[in-house]
């Protein structure tokens, strides 16, 4: 019997304009515009240092731009003008509108050289508003 083992697949690559509410496993490689700092709180001097970090990045590809939520080690990746791909990303929604973000599944990689695409700041996709509409059939 041979021994099959199934190959590794190739990435699919996403762009910010085709990223929807409520999906997941999404890799983007996308260029940072801005940070801003949320939400810093915890205690560095307890028996567990432990402390929660969250920013808001509005990142983007040559499609559009929308709000990256980065969490805890995330933020310190997360410098303004260097690119990064972010793989296993999922869309939560927050307030009405999209949010990227990566959990303990995904990861967020640096990439050493930046990207070659001009970033379209002016198709903003965490600013369409999405409502929870139940269907009942």
């Amino acid at each position: 019997m041979a021994d099959t083992k199934p190959g590794l697949r190739k990435p699919a690559f996403t762009k910010v304009d085709q990223l929807r509410p409520g999906t997941s496993g999404h890799n983007v490689t996308v260029k940072i515009v801005s940070t801003k700092m949320v939400l810093q709180k915890g205690r560095v001097d307890g028996p567990q240092a432990r402390q929660m970090r969250i920013s808001e990045c509005i990142v983007g590809d040559e499609t559009g731009v929308i709000i990256f939520t980065a969490r805890n080690d995330q933020v310190d990746l997360m410098k303004e003008g260097s690119t990064v791909t972010l793989r296993n990303a999922k869309i939560d929604i927050y307030k009405g509108s999209m949010r990227l973000a990566v959990d303990k599944w995904g990861r967020v990689e640096v990439v050493t050289e930046p990207a070659s695409f001009k970033v379209k700041e002016d198709t903003n996709m965490s600013l369409i508003e999405y409502e929870l509409v139940n269907v009942v059939e």
